[in-house]
């Protein structure tokens, strides 16, 4: 039997061991060490922002940006169904309402066409979640959100290195939040960041990563934050991979290229879009999408897969589907018809940094014998 090749694996051979030595021979472990400060800065420079503010992963990262725009009770946040979780978390937490477009079939992004016509009144911000290699497209998203004055949150957790139109994703909104769990283009095990123009908002998401303490009243609370804190060892690990980015870059997208060349023209699935007028894939994932000629839906094919030990993940399940938020009474009754078929028939194959060529070809020969 073949050797089972992971979803993920990332790649750590850089300066990780080197600065992770430092953390540990200098004591310094905690958030208060010096990486941390210093991967900030770095990574903002990089996105094209002028604050960055590290967390504990990107989930953090949204819940901190949302509670920082003062979304609360009667606001209103646009978003697309076809997103993680983590995405709507705090906005159903803050007592604001979610309201949600569909998927564009060929990007798999937000349908962008949808948009204008979800804001009411109460409308406050529109979260922009780029999806597994190619950005949403922005322009029209920034003209709408000048036009009826509302906060943009960029959702750029895919996108390390990846440029609209020749500018940093991430660089757009008004507050934008990555994460760098191990699958991501830079990891730190778990962790995240935050990135802004805006040095107000920066300062307001400081303090409630770190609970809210004063500078001259610690323990006296105005406010209720989190301990979303990153430590030093993680930021060791993050800035080792951040200078490796580029590089990262250019090895996924021959990842993809190489995918691509092997399976075009395979009957019955759709491949990731190469490019678009705005953007070329950066390849975060590999994502299949099987289509009708096919008989069976994406679990199906990837328990095939797995049993050609080849690991898969399933597509993202739509947010109006999710029972958490149906048991809470939202979102009832609604249908988005191409997020649903993404879910019902996308996946996605090993895609991690430290994949092989022959890994690779490996996977398509299966998906080419077993998918169909």
């Amino acid at each position: 039997m073949d050797e089972f090749i992971p979803v993920n694996t990332p790649l750590v051979d850089g300066n990780e061991e080197k600065y992770l030595s430092e953390c540990i021979r200098t004591g310094w472990i905690s958030s208060e060490g010096p990486f941390v400060k210093r991967f900030e800065r770095e990574f903002a420079h990089m996105m094209g922002c002028a604050h960055g503010v590290a967390v504990s992963n990107g989930t953090a990262a949204l819940d901190v940006s949302v509670e920082a725009l003062g979304i609360g009770p009667g606001d209103e946040v646009i978003l697309p169904t076809f997103t993680i979780i983590s995405c709507i978390g705090q906005i159903v937490r803050a007592g604001a309402k979610p309201v949600l477009v569909d998927s564009d079939p060929i990007t798999w992004n937000m349908d962008v066409s949808q948009i204008e016509n979800k804001i009411t009144s109460r409308t406050k911000a529109i979260m922009v979640v780029h999806i597994f290699g190619l950005p949403v497209d922005m322009d029209p998203v920034l003209k709408i959100a000048q036009r009826h004055g509302l906060k943009i949150i960029e959702d750029a957790a895919q996108m390390h290195g990846q440029k609209y139109k020749g500018k940093p994703c991430g660089s757009f909104g008004d507050i934008s939040t990555f994460s760098f769990y191990p699958n991501k283009h830079i990891t730190t095990g778990e962790g995240g960041m935050i990135v802004t123009n805006d040095e107000q908002l920066a300062e307001t998401c400081r303090g409630l990563r770190n609970l809210c303490f004063q500078a001259n009243k610690r323990f006296v609370h105005e406010r209720l934050g989190w301990n979303y804190r990153m430590t030093n060892l993680q930021a060791a690990l993050g800035l080792a991979q951040l200078e490796r980015l580029d590089e990262f870059v250019t090895r996924k997208r021959k990842m993809g290229a190489r995918y691509t060349e092997l399976l075009d023209g395979t009957e019955g699935i759709q491949l990731p879009v190469v490019e678009t007028d705005y953007a070329h894939n950066i390849y975060w994932v590999f994502g299949i999408v099987l289509d009708g000629t096919l008989r069976f839906d994406a679990e199906e094919a990837m328990r095939r897969l797995h049993d050609q030990e080849i690991g898969c993940r399933p597509f993202f399940y739509p947010m109006h589907q999710q029972p958490v938020l149906r048991n809470m009474g939202l979102l009832a009754g609604e249908s988005y018809p191409v997020a649903e078929k993404l879910y019902q028939r996308g996946f996605y194959v090993p895609s991690g940094m430290a994949l092989t060529e022959d890994q690779i070809e490996r996977v398509a020969e299966t998906v080419i014998e077993h998918i169909r």
